[in-house]
C-alpha cells in the first residue's frame, strides 16, 4: 500500500510558519519590509496585547491590484524575483514569496490596498490560510494589513509566548532594526493605543539618536571607507563610552540587518589595548557590496549572510575603525594652566654658554669590600656600612626572635579534613574572632583554623554579603538612599520601555531616586547608601541592561539579577587593602549568610585546606 502523500497547502504552510513567523515581531519585520519594498515613505505600525491580540501595518507604498492581492497569499508568490539567479541580484529585503502565507496560515488577517491608478481598493479577509471573503472598497493608496489572533488555530505555539514585556521588547528590537537603515523614511509605533516611537525622516547620525537618546550623540565616531570590494560607512563608539553591558551593536548589509560575530570581532580588534578587560563600545556599521557577492539565502529570517570576500572586508573594516579611532586621539590637547609651574626653557642650540654637565665618580669604588663601602657618606655623617655576615647574623637573630609567636601556619594538628567532607555548620563552629588570619596579595584573607586553613577571596566574599543584604532590602522595602550633588538624566531606547517600569519600580526600593521625565528619559536624584563616589547614570544603565539582557520573568527573578549586579559593583575590589578589623568584619557578615561557599553566580568563595595539603 501506498504511504506517502502530498501534505495539504494549509498544513504545508502551517509547517513553513514555524520557521518565518516565531512571534508577533515576526509579524512586524516581514510586513513592515514589504511596505520598504513597496516604496512607502510613511510606516506605521500598531499593536495590542504585545503583538498577541493585533498587529497592524499601514502604509502609503504602491497598493496592490485585486488579482494581485489575492494571489500575495499563495506560498512562493512574489513580486521579488522571476529565476533563480535573481537570487545572486537582490535589491530588496524580501524575495521567498512565504511571508504572506505564512502569516495567513496562523493568524486572521485583513488586507486593504489600492494602487494609484484605481479609484477604489481591495479588501480581503483570510482565517489559517481560508480565503472568508474579497470585496470592493474605498481606501488611500498603499496597504493596510491587520492580523489578529496570531496563532490561534495552533494553541501549542500560541501558549509559549512570552509574557506581553518580553513580546514587547523583541517587536521594538525588531523595529529598531529596521528603522535604523532607512532614515529617509518616517515611521511611528504604537502600543495600545500609546505612542511609543515617531521618527521623521532624516539622516543615519539624527536616527541613531533619535533612537537611542541624545545621550548618544557626543559618544559616536565617524567610520568610513570606500573600496572596490565594499563601502562601509557609520558610527562606533568612543573609548570612553565603553560599557560591560546595554550597548547598542549593529551592522547593515545593503539595507538589511545582520548578525555577524567575525565582523564584531574585527571591531574589538581595532580598540585592542583601548577598552578595560570585558567593556565593548556601541558601533552601527553600514557595508555596501555588490549583490552577487554576499548569499542572503540561507535562513528563513535572513539575518545570516555568508560573505565571498570575507577575510578582505575584515581587515578593510578593522582599519576603517581603527584610522577612525585613531582621528579622535590625535587631537592635540594644550595646557593653559601655568600658573605656579617651573619655566623650562626652549633649547637653542646655537647658544655657547650650553655645556655638558660633568659627572665625577669613583672607578675603584666597589660596594661588597667592607672598607670602600666604610667611605659612603649618609645623610652627611661618616657612617660604616655593615658587613654581610653581620647583616645576616641580624636577620637570622630576628627570625629566631619571632619563633615563638603564633604564626598562620602553626595550628595543633587536629581532624580537619578536606574541604569537600566539610560542612558550613564545622567551618563555622572552626572560626572565632581570634583567629590568627592575614591578607594576601590584597585579594586573598588567609584565616587559621584549628587544624588547616581557609582562603577566602575577598571580594567575592564582599558580593555575597551584599547580594543577601539587597535582597532583603528588596523583599522589606528597606533601603536608604543617598542624594547625588546633582541629579543626572539617563535615556533608555524604547525596546526596554514595555518592562521598565517594574524595574525601576524595584531599584527605587534598592535605594534609587529615579523620576520619569517622559520620552525615555529618567532624573537619577539618588543612589542607594554606600554607593558614594559611583557614576549615577551608568550605575543605572548598567543594572536594566542587564535586567534585559538576562531575562525579565518573575519578581524574584528580577531581584536577583539586581541584587547581584549592584552587589558586583559595590563590593570590596581586588587590590584593596584591608586592616584586621575590616577583614574580621567580613568574615563576621559571610558566616551569617545563607550560603558562604558561592556566589549567586556560582564562583567559590572559600577554599578549605587541611594540615595533610601542605608539603
Amino acid at each position: 500500500m501506498d504511504i506517502i502523500q502530498l501534505l495539504p497547502d494549509s498544513v504545508a504552510n502551517q509547517i513553513a510558519a514555524g520557521e518565518v513567523i516565531q512571534r508577533p515581531a515576526s509579524v512586524i519585520k516581514e510586513l513592515v519590509e514589504n511596505a520598504i519594498d513597496a516604496g512607502a515613505t510613511h510606516i506605521q505600525v500598531l499593536v495590542c496585547d504585545a503583538g498577541k491580540s493585533s498587529v497592524q501595518v499601514i502604509d502609503d507604498g504602491c497598493g496592490m491590484s485585486d488579482t494581485d492581492a489575492r494571489l500575495s497569499f499563495e506560498r512562493h508568490a512574489t513580486s521579488k524575483i522571476r529565476q533563480a539567479t535573481d537570487l545572486f541580484s537582490l535589491h530588496t529585503m524580501g524575495f521567498r514569496g512565504e511571508a504572506l502565507a505564512s502569516i495567513a496560515a496562523v493568524a486572521q488577517v485583513t488586507l486593504q490596498t489600492r494602487t494609484k491608478d484605481n479609484e477604489v481598493g481591495t479588501r480581503i479577509r483570510i482565517d489559517g490560510s481560508r480565503l472568508v471573503e474579497q470585496e470592493i472598497v474605498s481606501c488611500p493608496v498603499g496597504s493596510n494589513f491587520l492580523v489578529e489572533n496570531l496563532f490561534f488555530n495552533i494553541p501549542a505555539r500560541r501558549k509559549f509566548l512570552k509574557s506581553n514585556a518580553t513580546e514587547m521588547s523583541n517587536i521594538t528590537q525588531a523595529f529598531e532594526r529596521i528603522v535604523l537603515v532607512y532614515p529617509e523614511i518616517n515611521f511611528s509605533l504604537y502600543s495600545n493605543g500609546q505612542e511609543m516611537l515617531n521618527l521623521k525622516a532624516s539622516n543615519f547620525h539624527r536616527r541613531i539618536v533619535d533612537v537611542f537618546g541624545k545621550r548618544l550623540n557626543q559618544q559616536l565616531l565617524s567610520v568610513e571607507a570606500d573600496t572596490t570590494v565594499c563601502k562601509i560607512s557609520g558610527f562606533v563608539g568612543k573609548p570612553e563610552s565603553a560599557r560591560k553591558k546595554g550597548n547598542h551593536q549593529y551592522f547593515f548589509v545593503n539595507g538589511r540587518y545582520m548578525k555577524h560575530p567575525y565582523f564584531h570581532k574585527a571591531v574589538l580588534t581595532a580598540f585592542d589595548r583601548l577598552l578595560p578587560d570585558g567593556e565593548q563600545v556601541s558601533y552601527f556599521i553600514n557595508f555596501t557590496v555588490n549583490p552577487e557577492d554576499i548569499d542572503v539565502n540561507i535562513h528563513p529570517v535572513k539575518t545570516e549572510i555568508k560573505f565571498e570576500n570575507e577575510q578582505v572586508i575584515w581587515q578593510i573594516l578593522m582599519a576603517a575603525v581603527r584610522d577612525s579611532v585613531g582621528k579622535f586621539s590625535e587631537v592635540t590637547s594644550f595646557d593653559f594652566d601655568t600658573e605656579g609651574k617651573p619655566d623650562i626653557p626652549v633649547f637653542n642650540p646655537h647658544n655657547s654658554n650650553v655645556s655638558i654637565p660633568h659627572i665625577d665618580y669613583n672607578p675603584n669604588y666597589n660596594p661588597f669590600t667592607e672598607q670602600k663601602a666604610a667611605k659612603i657618606n649618609i645623610t652627611g655623617s661618616q657612617r660604616a656600612a655593615k658587613g654581610w655576615e653581620e647583616l645576616f647574623g641580624e636577620m637570622k637573630k630576628t627570625a629566631s626572635d619571632k619563633h615563638d609567636e603564633p604564626r598562620l601556619f602553626d595550628m595543633p594538628p587536629s581532624s580537619l579534613s578536606r574541604e569537600e567532607n566539610i560542612s558550613e555548620e564545622t567551618l563555622l563552629q572552626n572560626y572565632s574572632d581570634d583567629s590568627p588570619l592575614m591578607q594576601h596579595s590584597a585579594r586573598y584573607i588567609f584565616l587559621s583554623l584549628t587544624g588547616g586553613v581557609a582562603i577566602i577571596d575577598q571580594h567575592r566574599a564582599s558580593i555575597r554579603v551584599l547580594y543577601e543584604q539587597y535582597m532583603r532590602n528588596l523583599r522589606d522595602r528597606s533601603s536608604h538612599t543617598q542624594k547625588v550633588l546633582f541629579p543626572e538624566v539617563v535615556q533608555f531606547p524604547p525596546s526596554y520601555a514595555a518592562s521598565l517600569d517594574s524595574i525601576l519600580d524595584e531599584l527605587r526600593a534598592l535605594g534609587f531616586d529615579i523620576t520619569d521625565l517622559g520620552g525615555g528619559s529618567y532624573s537619577v536624584a539618588g543612589i542607594p547608601s554606600g554607593l558614594g563616589g559611583m557614576d549615577a547614570v551608568s550605575l543605572v544603565g548598567d543594572l536594566v541592561a542587564e535586567a534585559f539582557e538576562q531575562g525579565m520573568g518573575a519578581t524574584e527573578r528580577v531581584h536577583s539579577i539586581l541584587a547581584q549586579g549592584l552587589a558586583e559593583r559595590a563590593a570590596i575590589p581586588y587590590g584593596e587593602i584591608l586592616d584586621e578589623e575590616a577583614m574580621r568584619s567580613l568574615l563576621r557578615q559571610l558566616s551569617q549568610c545563607e550560603s558562604l561557599r558561592y556566589t549567586p553566580d556560582g564562583k567559590k568563595i572559600i577554599k578549605i585546606m587541611s594540615d595533610d595539603d601542605f608539603l
